[in-house]
């Protein structure tokens, strides 16, 4: 298999392929790993009971899924990665503050990934946690070196393999005994249930700034209704199954947080090598796409400085120092508490990719309604300018305005306190984001339009 030739550059209409329905493989797969599962046995650790995880799990996915599907939808439509296409509302040199943002969610997840990897291969190989996180961040790498196709055909078999093996999991999972108030309706938390619902929401919207990376090479004329509902499909399902059974496991074995890994290998009693082969598997899948999406990311930053060619010498270069920096944060993170770290930065990314999120999909549905001009994006000089201060504002603002209303281990805003800890900082970001860019916003594209009412924008394809 030939390494990926594009990078953050347009694809060609001779070089698409596929149809939409390979992208629920894709994004089926995406969340069929323990990190997800974690992700749901934290909401029964934050003191939700089983039937309200379950609950605040579905809604938070069946929410967080509409954002990213329809980020999808901008792949075949534009054929260019999900961070470059900012460069049409935050200018070319302003889409850089939100990369950077967006950096910590890759590094994070990254790092996440390779901790749980190492958390659940400790006590069951020879080998030491410095060598499995080495290995783990090299063949992670190897992949994202190789690039799209590779990634899609990892994917699929993940997809299939995984849902034979947690289906059986599934049915173990829920044979366990279960305290009897676990599915009791009468327990019930309004803050923590917002803040649940709020932490799944947030969990899914990680996968937003580089979900059209994987859309990019379908044809342009792909429907875009299909490739919004089997991503949307695809996630929605994955990520309730996945946290659904890390909700029954965190009440059913008491000890699941000190090695997910191991308490789900448990399950399969004398056959639990297989389950150990798929969590590393699932890992090595979503870590792929953290690396992936780190690579597409520094190639864009550095883009408008120079006219930066992406040979393959330049690609392995490039993912090697992205592999270097995961290794070094994970022997870092591993001093700590895996389980605190993680909440932390769940509550920590939701801040910064929320407004994006909103902004990019206001500006891409509602104002220009998918017009845009590919070779100024690429233009320093070209319509989109250097910076536009409206975009840059809104975000930055409107992370400010979420501050009061955050909830989390490390700080209470007065409003979340007032409200009894219910954490609104989610749905404020993505109502204020919308707001304060779409008002200015207009006026200014206004003034774009011509004397015969068409808008001076096109979808000119091309670098």
């Amino acid at each position: 298999m030939n390494m990926e030739q594009h990078s953050i550059d347009y694809i060609p209409e001779s070089e698409r392929y596929g149809k939409p329905r390979g992208l629920f493989a894709v994004w089926f797969g995406a969340n069929l790993n323990l990190t997800t599962i974690v992700t749901g046995a934290v909401l029964i650790m934050l003191g939700l009971n089983l039937f309200w995880s379950i609950i605040a799990i579905i809604l938070g996915s069946l929410i967080g899924a509409i954002f990213v599907a329809s980020h999808s939808v901008q792949g075949p439509k534009l054929g260019i990665p999900q961070m470059i296409q900012s460069r049409a509302q935050f200018g070319v040199l302003g889409a850089i503050v939100p990369m950077i943002f967006v950096m910590f969610v890759y590094l994070g997840f990254g790092v996440a990934n390779t901790l749980l990897v190492t958390q659940t291969l400790s006590d069951v190989t020879p080998i030491s946690s410095n060598w499995i996180i080495f290995l783990f961040s090299l063949i992670s790498i190897v992949i994202a070196i190789y690039g799209y196709k590779l990634i899609h055909i990892t994917q699929k078999w993940l997809s299939i393999s995984a849902f034979i093996v947690l289906g059986i999991a599934t049915v173990l999972a829920l044979r366990l005994p279960f305290p009897q108030e676990a599915w009791s309706i009468n327990h019930f938390d309004v803050a923590l249930f917002v803040l649940g619902v709020g932490m799944v929401t947030t969990y899914m919207l990680a996968l937003a700034p580089y979900v059209a990376d994987y859309s990019r090479y379908l044809p342009s004329n792909s429907s875009s209704s299909k490739v919004f509902w089997y991503t949307y499909l695809g996630l929605s399902t994955s990520t309730s199954w996945m946290m659904a059974i890390g909700a029954i496991l965190a009440v059913a074995l008491p000890s699941f947080s000190d090695n997910s890994g191991g308490g789900l290998a448990g399950l399969f009693n004398g056959y639990d090598t297989i389950m150990y082969v798929l969590i590393i598997y699932g890992l090595l899948g979503i870590n792929v796409f953290n690396f992936y999406g780190a690579f597409m990311s520094i190639v864009t930053t550095i883009q408008p400085f120079n006219k930066l060619k992406v040979t393959p010498l330049v690609r392995i270069v490039i993912l090697g120092i992205i592999m270097l920096i995961n290794i070094g944060l994970s022997l870092l993170g591993g001093e700590g508490n895996f389980i605190t770290f993680f909440i932390n930065f769940i509550f920590f990314m939701s801040y910064f990719l929320i407004p994006w999120t909103a902004i990019n999909l206001v500006d891409y549905f509602i104002l220009r309604k998918g017009q845009y001009s590919i070779h100024d994006i690429f233009d320093v000089s070209g319509r989109y300018g250097k910076f536009n201060w409206i975009t840059i504002f809104a975000f930055l603002a409107s992370i400010v305005i979420e501050v009061p209303f955050i909830n989390t281990t490390l700080y209470v805003g007065p409003i979340a306190n007032m409200l009894d800890g219910i954490d609104l900082a989610w749905l404020v970001g993505i109502v204020s984001a919308s707001l304060l860019y779409y008002f200015p916003m207009k006026a200014k594209l206004a003034g774009r339009i011509g004397s015969k009412g068409t808008p001076q924008l096109n979808n000119t394809r091309g670098v």
